[in-house]
């Protein structure tokens, strides 16, 4: 049989589209068959603890972060020697913490915040690519989350004053949820409304998103009779909880709907949700916490960034978030608190296959 020139061309380059095509589903059907993929591929940003005392030299984590594609990195304070790691390394997106101890003193004062900026942001603004910076660490609901509202509005003031590119938020966590189920029974407790309730609707006016902890380890460990493994690491694929409307056939999508009626009850509509901490620890709590169920669900959440998937509530809104966290840390408390890791901090290497 004989062809055209024109028309093996077209079978030519038709057949490259076919194959190119096929690659892509091939990549697609392995990312989700596995339990991990590419940090680079699913841009899960990483939490960087300094709660150890057998942590390798931020240099190297920083090495290692390179190596393994991560690009968002968050820390918990302004640590002189991690932000001087980071220094050159602007493809790496930084979240910056304000220490909780730090908060009166600035809540009291807008020179104090203009003095802590100068000292613990200024000096890195050039070559250090500082996306965020987050007032406080759960401190709301509790007796100093009043201290954050008037520092986020200091330091939003000054950062565009500055026509800065950062951005000025807060980290929560579940326990300003009265009631969490089902998710649209969501509700803000009395003291989460009286103190969050205000730092949303200031959110909602600046476009920044609200960065909230989300760990469904907590609940399951909790109730484990109750609330079944699968639907806990979002490796059930079915509908297992009915919301009206809405199936929720993991835990994760359920807590994170339920943070968002919750805003919707207090009038705060649309506001972005990041997730500031979520994982899962692979040892201290017996059956409940192996490395193998870590894996799945750092890698379950990790997937789903990659894709883009939202929640039945906001299915047309990819999750964004950090894992919990680079390194097990053995100055916290002892148990599950020091072994939500990726890595062993003495020789880096990773407790169980993710990147």
């Amino acid at each position: 049989m004989c062809y055209s020139r024109k028309t093996a061309l077209f079978l030519f380059f038709l057949a490259c589209i076919i194959t190119v095509f096929l690659s892509v589903v091939i990549c697609i059907v392995l990312i989700l068959k596995h339990g991990h993929v590419s940090a680079a591929a699913s841009n899960v940003g990483l939490n960087y603890g300094l709660l150890g005392d057998n942590l390798p030299p931020p240099s190297n984590v920083i090495t290692l972060y390179k190596s393994i594609g991560i690009t968002k990195v968050r820390i918990f304070d302004p640590n002189t020697e991690v932000l001087n790691a980071l220094r050159g390394h602007r493809d790496i997106k930084v979240t910056v913490g304000v220490r909780d101890q730090d908060l009166a003193p600035l809540a009291a004062s807008e020179d104090a915040v203009k003095a802590w900026f100068a000292t613990n942001i200024e000096p890195y603004l050039a070559d250090v690519n500082i996306a965020f910076i987050t007032v406080g660490n759960e401190v709301i609901p509790g007796p100093i989350g009043p201290q954050v509202l008037p520092v986020m509005t200091s330091l939003t003031n000054l950062v565009k004053s500055r026509n800065l590119p950062i951005s000025i938020s807060t980290v929560v966590s579940m326990a300003n949820l009265g009631q969490s189920y089902p998710p649209s029974a969501g509700m803000f407790t009395s003291q989460a409304r009286e103190q969050l309730t205000p730092v949303l609707k200031f959110l909602s006016q600046t476009r920044t998103p609200i960065l909230v902890n989300i760990y469904p380890y907590f609940p399951y460990a909790t109730d484990p009779v109750n609330i079944h493994l699968d639907y806990a690491i979002a490796k059930n694929e079915t509908v297992v909880v009915h919301d009206g409307p809405l199936g929720y056939s993991n835990m994760f999508d359920a807590m994170f709907d339920a943070f968002l009626w919750a805003m919707e009850k207090e009038g705060v509509k649309d506001l972005p949700m990041v997730v500031s901490e979520t994982g899962w620890p692979s040892a201290g709590n017996g059956d409940m916490t192996t490395p193998n169920i870590a894996a799945a669900y750092n890698g379950n959440f990790m997937k789903r960034v990659y894709i883009g998937k939202g929640t039945p509530k906001r299915p047309n809104s990819g999750v964004d978030g950090f894992l919990f966290a680079t390194f097990n840390e053995n100055q916290k408390q002892p148990g599950t608190e020091q072994n939500f890791g990726l890595y062993n901090p003495v020789d880096m290497k990773p407790i169980y296959k993710l990147f």
